[in-house]
């Protein structure tokens, strides 16, 4: 365990840290699902609407570094393309 005041601290600032980031990833999945919804009621406009501000929200995950950006790229790219596929 922890010996020094300086390193009792950065345990007690680590777990504040990891549930701030574990939050953050939360919200994440959350948007992406919501897109997912979305798509799966086949509603093109709405799933647009939902797709821009999950964007938004991945891309500020990402800049915070919680997840990768490429990760984040993924994310966008497959759900972009599942919302096209509903034109078809």
């Amino acid at each position: 365990m922890a010996n020094s005041a300086q390193a009792r601290k950065r345990a007690r600032q680590a777990v504040k840290q990891r549930a701030h980031n574990a939050s953050l990833r939360s919200a994440m999945r959350t948007a992406v699902k919501r897109v997912q919804k979305a798509i799966v009621a086949g509603d093109k406009a709405a799933a647009q609407v939902v797709f821009q501000q999950s964007v938004s929200e991945i891309d500020s995950i990402a800049d915070k570094k919680i997840i990768h950006k490429n990760k984040a790229a993924r994310h966008k790219s497959r759900l972009s393309a599942q919302i096209k596929a509903l034109a078809a």
